[in-house]
C-alpha cells in the first residue's frame, strides 16, 4: 500500500494550492529541477512553462513570482525534514545520541521520499544548499516574516534546541546553536564541493568529515558552558 506524506502549507504562500491540482504538482516538481540544474538567477515562468508545457499566466495563477515560490519549496523541505527529525529521534531516549542523529541528518545527502512524489528531496536539498538563504537576505524579509513564510525553519530550530536542552539544560544559547548547525552544515558542504580551500574536508570530500566536525563544534560548545 503506497503511503503519501501531506505537508500543510502557509496559505499565504500562495494563490492557489499548488497540491490540490496536477499542474500545480508538475510546478513544483519542475521548478525544483530547473532551479537546481540552472540557478534561482535564470529560472523564469517563461521557461517552466515551457518545460511543463502550460503557460506562464497558468503559473501565476499559482504563485505571485518566483521568489515567493522559492519560499513555498524552501519552507516546504524544512517542514519535511522536521518531520524526518521526530520520525529519526522518536524513540532515542538518550539525548546525546539523538542530538548525533540530527546532526547525521542535516549534514548528509538525502534520498529522494517516495512518499511525495511530486517533491524529489535529494536535489531539493541541494537547492537548500545554495540558494536557501535567498529567501530571507531580501528588502522584505520583515514582512514576509510577520507573514510567518519562515515558521517552518524557526520550528526546526526550535525542535533542535530543545534536544540540545536535553544534553545540557544549562547551555545558555540552544536557538543560536539549532540554527548555527544548520546552517554550517550546509556551508561546508557548499565549500567542500566549491571552494575547497575554505574547509578541510576538500581534499577527500567526505561528508563524515563534515559530520565528525559538526559534532565536536556542538559538544565541546556544550561542554564549556556547563
Amino acid at each position: 500500500m503506497d503511503i503519501q506524506l501531506h505537508i500543510k502549507m502557509n496559505e499565504k504562500l500562495f494563490l492557489k494550492n499548488p497540491e490540490h491540482t496536477e499542474l500545480g504538482k508538475k510546478i513544483i516538481l519542475h521548478s525544483i529541477r530547473l532551479i537546481y540544474d540552472n540557478g534561482f538567477e535564470a529560472f523564469t515562468f517563461k521557461k517552466l512553462a515551457v518545460d511543463i508545457g502550460t503557460t506562464e499566466a497558468g503559473i501565476y495563477r499559482y504563485f505571485e513570482n518566483k521568489h515567493r515560490l522559492l519560499i513555498y519549496i524552501v519552507a516546504w523541505y524544512w517542514n519535511w525534514l522536521e518531520y524526518r527529525v521526530s520520525v529519526h529521534t522518536n524513540n532515542i531516549d538518550d539525548p546525546v545520541i539523538k542530538l548525533k542523529k540530527v546532526i547525521q541528518l542535516l549534514a548528509t545527502t538525502i534520498d529522494d521520499d517516495i512518499k511525495t512524489n511530486y517533491v524529489d528531496q535529494s536535489i531539493l536539498h541541494q537547492i537548500i544548499i545554495t540558494e536557501g538563504s535567498k529567501t530571507y537576505l531580501t528588502k522584505k524579509v520583515s514582512e514576509d516574516n510577520k507573514d510567518q513564510l519562515f515558521k517552518p525553519y524557526k520550528d526546526l530550530c526550535a525542535a533542535i534546541s530543545v534536544i540540545i536542552l536535553e544534553c545540557s539544560p544549562s547551555y545558555k544559547y540552544p536557538k543560536s546553536l539549532a540554527s548555527t548547525i544548520i546552517e554550517m552544515a550546509h556551508f561546508q558542504a557548499f565549500f567542500m564541493k566549491n571552494l575547497p580551500s575554505l574547509t578541510d574536508f576538500g581534499a577527500n570530500k567526505d561528508e563524515a568529515d563534515i559530520v565528525l566536525f559538526l559534532e565536536e563544534l556542538v559538544f565541546s560548545s556544550i561542554k564549556k558552558s556547563v
